[in-house]
């Protein structure tokens, strides 16, 4: 297996020779650690014990509250940053809470990256999403149609909120001289997910829909909207590695996309889910549900260039993602909130 907890990989990758490379500063700080891409990037710095390692509940700091994310600052005095905290969830959650997926998602992101500049940390990495990106942006999606048109709708709050952290690392990198940065990943999967029956994203929402119609003996299976949006996928170790790689650049980019260049339909995926579940009956679209966007493919071209290749083809992925669905359900951790 390639993803579950106990079996990470720690593939080196080398970089083109333009992009020079060192050390990552300690101590390390990941916001988010308890979510998927913050404990995938915690599991791949316990490979490197000469890592200071720094992280915190939630039940003991509130990254929406200045005041503790100030103290926690003050205290522990990170020199590097990954910021892989967010409020997230699929097209029914954004749409039904939109003032939330805004206004947690600044306050933390404020909290941060100012308590961040105030305390000397010297690198901080900012985690966003390739939501970010116009929803008739060309495609593949080069980083420069950044507001080039409007948002998709149904997930803009999130989208808002995203683009004014990356702005806010531009600037302040701009403005003061700090390397602070950021990755617009592609959607994730992977151990560690959501499985929300409503408000999961689209990979482990399927997952869990054809899980239990296999269970329940079921003829079909209902996916929402028409099935033929074009979507990218990345496995969450192939974007802890892209993380840690760009920890390890002198000069990265303002933001860069992380993803695959490969896009298969919502209607294909689900056969792919299907397959390595062992679900053998028909799978129905319900075109009275919302499709998102109808394209979003990365182009990942910048991040290639600095000596970055993803290593985890989507079937395997998903194969490896479903069993440690059913491990995670069987051990009572399965994220479902």
């Amino acid at each position: 297996m390639i993803g579950c907890p106990d079996d990470v990989r720690t593939t080196s990758l080398q970089p083109s020779s333009i992009f020079r490379r060192f050390m990552i500063e300690s101590p390390v700080f990941v916001a988010g650690h308890g979510g998927m891409v913050g404990s995938a990037v915690c599991r791949r710095l316990s490979k490197h014990p000469e890592i200071q390692l720094i992280t915190k509940p939630r039940s003991e700091l509130d990254l929406c509250n200045e005041a503790e994310v100030n103290a926690f600052f003050e205290a522990e005095k990170p020199a590097t940053v990954i910021f892989a905290s967010a409020k997230v969830g699929g097209i029914h959650a954004n749409k039904t809470f939109p003032v939330e997926f805004l206004t947690d998602n600044l306050r933390q992101e404020l909290a941060t990256i100012h308590a961040s500049y105030r305390n000397g940390v010297k690198r901080f990495l900012f985690l966003g999403s390739t939501c970010i990106y116009p929803r008739l942006a060309k495609q593949p999606i080069k980083e420069d149609e950044l507001l080039s048109s409007p948002l998709e709708q149904t997930n803009e709050a999130y989208a808002l909120a995203k683009i004014a952290g990356l702005k806010l690392c531009q600037y302040f990198r701009q403005e003061y001289g700090v390397l602070y940065h950021s990755a617009m990943p592609t959607n994730l999967y992977g151990p560690g997910d959501n499985y929300h029956p409503d408000h999961s994203h689209v990979l482990p929402g399927l997952i869990r829909r054809i899980h239990e119609a296999k269970q329940h003996g079921d003829k079909t299976v209902s996916i929402w909207g028409t099935g033929t949006p074009l979507r990218e996928f990345l496995h969450v170790d192939d974007l802890a590695d892209a993380i840690l790689h760009l920890c390890q650049l002198e000069n990265p980019p303002d933001w860069v996309n992380v993803g695959t260049s490969i896009d298969h339909s919502i209607y294909d995926l689900a056969k792919m889910v299907a397959s390595a579940i062992g679900f053998e009956g028909d799978i129905l679209t319900d075109p009275s549900r919302p499709d998102g966007t109808p394209r979003k493919l990365t182009d990942t071209t910048l991040l290639k260039s600095t000596g970055w290749q993803p290593k985890v083809e989507l079937k395997e992925g998903i194969r490896d993602t479903y069993q440690c669905f059913l491990n995670e359900y069987a051990s009572g951790h399965l994220r479902s909130k």
